[in-house]
């Protein structure tokens, strides 16, 4: 059997319409590809600025906190010493006229609050003197800087006297 000339054409024509078909389905599926591709690419540059300014916004929070948590830090002593604590409480007492008739330090406990630990020493405080000297004492432990990391949790008054309860409170890092 001979194959004519004319089925040969047409055999040609079919291999020749089969392979541009192929190639044009092949052509298509890349262009829709390199479309969604251009696509994305084109989001991520549109979000690159705001991700960029979110970093550095974030940057410049943990730095704050940083310095806001070190500035903290420097404001709560390490640990409690009872002999400073003891010798700054008779020199304020002094400077306020006040008698401070007894003074025991209590070994410190734990205060957790969040995730910061404290060591907490609880002090009772007696002292005798006139009331305005009471309460300037009392003002002295609130805004003197040595006591910055000190609570007044209570005062109790009687006649020329009053037990003031405080904490001292030091960081434990």
């Amino acid at each position: 059997m001979k194959i004519s000339s004319k089925v040969w054409l047409i055999v040609i024509i079919v291999v020749i319409v089969a392979a541009l078909v192929s190639l044009y389905m092949v052509y298509s599926r890349q262009t829709a590809e390199r479309d969604e591709l251009n696509d994305r690419l084109s989001e991520a540059q549109t979000l690159l600025p705001v991700l960029t300014a979110q970093k550095s916004e974030l940057e410049n929070q943990l730095a704050s906190a940083t310095s806001l948590l070190n500035t903290n830090k420097a404001k709560f002593p390490e640990s409690v010493e009872s002999i400073e604590y003891g010798e700054y409480l008779f020199e304020i007492a002094d400077e306020c006229n006040v008698d401070l008739t007894s003074l025991s330090f209590p070994g410190p406990t734990n205060k957790k609050v969040g995730a910061v630990t404290y060591s907490v020493v609880s002090l009772s405080l007696p002292v005798s003197g006139t009331l305005d000297d009471i309460f300037e004492f009392i003002d002295t432990i609130r805004t003197d800087p040595r006591f910055a990391s000190t609570q007044v949790k209570s005062v109790n008054l009687g006649r020329g006297s009053a037990t003031i309860s405080v904490d001292i409170y030091g960081y434990k890092g």
